[in-house]
């Protein structure tokens, strides 16, 4: 048994499945100010949603977080992204556009949302547990471990994972999941630094099995 898998086998307990910006700013190109390449964002979407209707059809709750603006200033209080708005030849200089309150860019993708699914629309920054609710809902719940997906892999998902991490939660990382507007380069970079560090890369066949062996006799840590 591989590490990941032994993983799951420990520590999948009450998992709550988290999604992090599967939204058009990032995955609809028709709107999108920070956008992944179009067939990466399309064939994201595509194995996601019924990724997620397969986590519903078990009773998990998904969470959605969505990141929102109220104007250009709270975006630009950031030095990093005010630094990168003034470059021309950044993937960010859209960044002080990105998801303002009132935009198509807020909306999630088509087939993500499914009625009684949580969406959390407060988060500012990459780390989707500063300035928002997400660890109230999940410790309410009860959730000891968390199912993460969503965009960017270096910089929301990476950040989110430690921040999780260090709150005593288990993080597993949906490899089918998850993926990255800036490349295939920093996309295993930031999953080098998050499997010596702060969770497991899984499949959504490893974890589906993992599931159903605990609900079909295992021990019900799920």
């Amino acid at each position: 048994m591989d590490e990941s898998a032994e993983a799951l086998r420990t520590l999948l307990r009450n998992p709550a499945v988290v999604t992090i910006d599967l939204h058009r700013g990032h995955l609809d190109p028709e709107v999108a100010t920070l956008p992944l390449p179009a067939d990466a964002a399309e064939a994201l979407v595509a194995r996601v949603v019924p990724i997620l209707d397969e986590y519903r059809g078990l009773g998990l709750p998904v969470v959605h977080l969505i990141t929102s603006y109220r104007d250009p200033a709270e975006i630009l209080s950031n030095p990093y992204w005010r630094f990168q708005a003034e470059r021309p030849a950044s993937p960010r200089r859209a960044i002080a556009e990105h998801n303002l309150e009132g935009r198509p860019g807020l909306e999630l993708m088509p087939g993500i949302l499914r009625h009684g699914d949580v969406t959390v629309e407060t988060k500012k920054r990459y780390d989707c547990f500063l300035g928002t609710d997400l660890e109230f809902i999940l410790r309410s719940g009860g959730h000891e471990s968390i199912l993460l997906l969503g965009v960017n892999t270096n910089s929301c998902v990476i950040a989110t994972g430690i921040a999780a991490s260090v709150r005593d939660f288990s993080v597993f990382f949906l490899d089918e999941g998850i993926a990255t507007m800036l490349g295939q380069k920093l996309h295993d970079a930031a999953r080098t630094v998050i499997e010596a560090s702060f969770g497991w890369f899984v499949t959504q066949r490893q974890v589906m099995d993992e599931i159903r062996e605990l609900r079909t006799g295992g021990d019900q840590k799920s």
